[in-house]
């Protein structure tokens, strides 16, 4: 009986206070809550995606497109696959690489990652691909 005395008493307890818990919440949310919060923290966020990711590689793409609009015959360069040759001919979008005695091989411009102008770096790149 003793049990059910206390469960009886916190129940009514509850309900007691249920009137004034209710008060102290508000009742609505303030004006210029919703979407309008949130637009400022969206164009924030749009700005420093733009700054350290967007435009970064848009001058990493200009630069390399410049790169290969300036290839000219005689230039060594790296491919994509990992070759190393010289240029002989150049057309529209291909070039014709010299990789050894004999040999050229055409490979597209967009294939060509790097024109290399150190001869160190030749050597490096050379010992790697042994």
């Amino acid at each position: 009986m003793r049990f059910s005395n206390i469960i009886a008493t916190v129940v009514s307890l509850a309900l007691s206070a249920a009137p004034v818990l209710a008060q102290d919440a508000p009742a609505q949310q303030p004006p210029g809550g919703g979407f309008g919060s949130i637009l400022p923290m969206m164009i924030l966020m749009f700005v420093i995606i733009y700054f350290l990711m967007i435009r970064p590689e848009q001058k990493k793409q200009k630069q390399r497109l410049e790169m290969l609009k300036n290839i000219k015959k005689g230039d060594k360069i790296l491919t994509a696959s990992g070759m190393i040759g010289t240029v002989g001919n150049i057309k529209d979008n291909t070039v014709m690489v010299k990789i050894a005695e004999n040999t050229v091989v055409e490979f597209t411009k967009s294939a060509i990652t790097t024109v290399i102008t150190d001869e160190k770096a030749v050597e490096k790149a050379e010992e790697k691909k042994k």
